[in-house]
């Protein structure tokens, strides 16, 4: 008896050693993970910024990561805001209201705003993603299936328009989008890429060969590696193909020989603008010109560039072609054709030896000023966080790291010494900070193409954004002001207004050469994928008199400012009267 008792006695003890055992390599393991998780953590919400003393910030607040200085709302701009200079005298000010208070105070907020943004930016999609789901399970793919061809990225075989959705593409979605655009097949690549065009590819391929399914439909096939599964696309209104999407971009004086201008042409008698479109739009031609009863069909070229419009006056029916004036003066129109003369787009084949930054405010157009720049120099942008949406729409740069150098430039909102250190120079874009707010007050709410409701632009959520987010559009310009080593400062309205001449200097800045049709094709194609359809006008003022005051005075500051360092200073549209 007391043998077998013993035996379990020492039993025992070897089961509570390998528990504690057990239980000591769990903690560790534990312990191990949360330190490499917390160093994470740091390095994306802190990636060379000086720690700071956390502000207190209320619950309801601090999920959105907004706090509200309200002593800004009594700042003053004086001398010592201009950076880069020596200070100037000045009368003695409350050290809450002064400039280095301003920056200490958006260092602080900066943290808190980077972390809502990472998590907000990875997380959303645009707005007509929404119902995509419904429309994926209702939707069934059209049109036939017309096989599996080669495909070559380099010298594509469909070479009309380009889409990309790494995550919801389907047969359905590529084909809808070529029929948008008046184009007759959809080839889909890679299981995400959708490619259109007006005819098939001469190749073809083993049918085993396209075996990689839809990201967004199982069970469909959406081509392989370097092939195409390609559908013939079927318009889902008899009639309605060659009026949609032709937009009327004026009367233009015609060239001197309309022939060797354009490379296709048609003599039609009663020509109309559905004739030419639809004409143009088969061979593959962003623009259709009626001169009485001919079509040209073509590019904007430095011929014909359609920079210098005339009066609509000159063109007689400017919506009938039959009437149209035949010999000195055209109407132009563009089709659903898309130009893809500068859609191709790839990394660098050798790293950077300069590390540019596109450096920005939320929602002064930065992601547009990536589109130009991509399709303008052929090379992908990098971005310093990480943007499913626009990684989704074709942004392929968002999953390379931002320090690989692999990229033509970086986007960053950051606005810290050390984070603007680690650049050698910067494009810095500005846009009307009344602007900036209600476009980022929108894409915080709506994404990048949506809206926000009336009843959020009426809750206390705006005023407290405003509140914040104005002292960051003033400390985000003056720190780059003061910390950038080589700066090209480009006004958003400028870039808009003069598109090819504002466009010239970033892409010389960049040290690189375009032609000057790539360039041309570039302003055909300028809005891109992430523009919001129109200015949703509003009902009511979203600006008070109280936040008219402060941003105005911000205005002033960095006015003062950019003028110190030699700049021009804002647009006058910015600067209050």
């Amino acid at each position: 008896m007391a043998k077998a008792f013993f035996r379990l006695q020492k039993f025992l003890r070897r089961i509570q050693f390998l528990l504690f055992f057990l239980t000591a390599a769990y903690l560790m393991a534990g312990s191990l993970l949360l330190l490499q998780r917390t160093r994470l953590v740091l390095q994306q919400g802190s990636r060379g910024t000086p720690t700071n003393q956390a502000l207190p910030v209320p619950e309801e607040m601090s999920r959105a990561g907004i706090t509200e200085p309200r002593s800004l709302q009594s700042l003053r701009p004086g001398p010592r805001l201009l950076v880069g200079m020596e200070a100037l005298p000045e009368p003695a000010l409350d050290q809450r209201h002064s400039p280095h208070w301003l920056m200490s105070r958006n260092s602080e907020l900066r943290q808190l705003r980077r972390r809502w943004f990472h998590r907000v930016s990875s997380e959303q999609e645009p707005p007509q993603t929404a119902g995509f789901n419904a429309m994926k399970r209702t939707a069934e793919h059209k049109g036939t299936y017309m096989g599996c061809f080669t495909h070559d990225s380099r010298e594509r075989t469909l070479k009309g328009a380009v889409f990309y959705d790494l995550r919801k593409m389907t047969v359905a979605h590529c084909q809808e989008a070529c029929a948008e655009r008046a184009y007759s097949y959809a080839g889909l690549a890679h299981g995400a890429e959708c490619y259109c065009g007006n005819a098939l590819p001469a190749a073809a391929a083993k049918p085993e060969e396209c075996s990689s399914e839809c990201r967004g439909e199982k069970g469909s096939v959406c081509g392989g590696a370097n092939r195409l599964s390609v559908y013939s696309v079927e318009q889902p209104w008899a009639g309605a193909r060659p009026r949609r999407n032709v937009v009327y971009r004026g009367c233009f004086r015609a060239p001197e020989n309309l022939t060797d201008t354009f490379p296709a042409s048609l003599i039609q008698p009663n020509l109309t603008v559905e004739m030419c479109s639809e004409f143009c739009s088969k061979k593959e031609f962003p623009l259709a010109v009626i001169r009485g009863q001919e079509c040209y069909c073509g590019f904007p070229t430095r011929r014909f560039s359609l920079r210098e419009g005339t009066d609509g006056r000159r063109c007689s029916g400017t919506h009938n072609a039959s009437s149209a004036a035949g010999g000195e003066y055209c109407l132009v129109y563009q089709t659903p054709v898309q130009d893809t003369r500068c859609t191709d787009r790839k990394f660098l084949t050798t790293k950077s030896k300069v590390f540019v930054a596109l450096s920005s405010f939320p929602g002064a157009g930065n992601t547009w000023a990536r589109h130009l720049i991509e399709h303008a120099t052929g090379y992908y942008t990098g971005s310093y966080y990480f943007d499913g949406a626009l990684y989704n729409k074709g942004f392929k740069g968002e999953k390379d790291h931002w320090r690989s150098r692999r990229t033509i430039c970086v986007k960053t909102h950051e606005s810290g010494k050390t984070e603007i250190e680690m650049f050698d120079s910067a494009i810095l874009l500005i846009r009307n900070p009344y602007k900036s707010l209600m476009a980022e007050f929108n894409r915080k709410y709506a994404g990048h193409l949506g809206y926000a409701t009336d009843r959020t632009w009426k809750s206390k959520e705006w005023p407290d954004f405003v509140n914040s987010y104005a002292s960051w559009w003033a400390s985000h310009v003056l720190e780059w002001l003061k910390y950038g080593k080589r700066l090209l400062v480009v006004h958003y309205e400028d870039l808009k207004q003069s598109l090819i001449p504002k466009l010239k200097e970033m892409v010389e800045f960049l040290n690189v050469t375009v032609t000057e049709d790539r360039l041309l094709c570039v302003e055909n194609n300028r809005d891109g994928n992430f523009k919001r359809s129109g200015a949703k006008q509003k009902n009511f003022e979203p600006f008070t008199q109280e936040m008219k005051d402060l941003i105005n005075r911000y205005i002033l500051t960095v006015d003062e400012a950019l003028r110190g360092r030699n700049f021009s200073g804002l647009p006058r549209e910015y600067v209050p009267r």
